[in-house]
């Protein structure tokens, strides 16, 4: 039901406040605690989204084989299990800093909520990037105990980097969502007019990431990686058409998953070369 290998959607970019904040040195029990927290928190958003979504789930031909649709899990141990994470995520933030401890019943409002936005508003796919634009801005707190405007830039990129490839995500489930009166840019204004949605979005992403170079007095490095990132967003958007979607699945998650990894990388080597 979880996947932990969608943690690099979210993660990466963690890290890279993490790095950012610290000046490329956090302490490991930092480190240990923020990780912790992600890890959770993405568990915790996963779990309740198949519990929201379950009714659907169990109708969609493309999610009824998932565990808790498909009557693998049992509703009230994905409930146990969304609340055991929620209570995780709440003792990091404790083992962190007041600030975070605080906050962190926002962050779980927001991380539940998301589930809930497709049933009324188009603009459900900013809400899951919001989600996970979150994530450098609890990182930034976590480090420094109060929040900056820098790490707001980044979390503008992961909001419109996210609302973009789940925009192409959803076209797959167009027609489904038109008929059960889901709302979505696909099932509403058709899916080309989603694709061109979610390329001005990763423009937007690319904007964002150089802002954030700028603010954080990036080297060089960094912005080699941005110009890998816009390369990957630009094959991403070579794999699908609006009347080709077959290879949704490796836009979706290959080139995505390699986004956040190659940026931190890029980003922990021009921290090093910079020490």
């Amino acid at each position: 039901m979880i996947k932990i290998e969608h943690s690099v959607f979210a993660l990466p970019f963690a890290l890279i406040s993490v790095l950012v904040a610290s000046h490329g040195l956090p302490s490991p029990h930092q480190l240990l605690w923020i990780i912790v927290a992600m890890v959770a928190a993405r568990s915790c958003a996963m779990a309740f989204n198949r519990i929201a979504d379950r009714n659907f789930d169990s109708l969609n031909p493309r999610t009824q084989k998932w565990p808790l649709a498909a009557g693998l899990l049992s509703l009230p141990f994905v409930i146990v299990f969304t609340v055991a994470c929620a209570a995780i995520f709440v003792f990091a933030a404790f083992k962190l800093n007041s600030l975070a401890f605080i906050l962190s019943p926002v962050a779980l409002l927001i991380i539940f909520c998301y589930s809930l936005t497709k049933r009324f508003t188009v603009l459900s796919h900013w809400f899951i990037g919001l989600a996970l634009a979150i994530a450098p801005a609890g990182a930034w707190i976590a480090i420094r105990g109060k929040l900056e405007g820098t790490p707001l830039i980044l979390s503008l990129a992961i909001l419109f980097w996210t609302a973009g490839f789940d925009l192409i995500y959803s076209c797959q489930d167009a027609e489904f969502d038109r008929s059960h009166n889901l709302h979505s840019i696909p099932s509403k204004l058709g899916i080309k007019t989603a694709l061109l949605i979610a390329r001005l979005c990763h423009v937007i992403t690319v904007a964002m990431l150089i802002a954030f170079g700028i603010a954080a007095n990036s080297g060089w490095l960094y912005y080699i990686g941005v110009a890998c990132v816009a390369a990957l967003l630009l094959y991403e958007h070579s794999l699908v058409t609006a009347t080709d979607l077959s290879r949704v699945n490796e836009a979706f998650f290959t080139v995505n998953g390699a986004v956040g990894v190659l940026l931190l990388l890029f980003v922990s080597l021009d921290l090093f070369f910079r020490l």
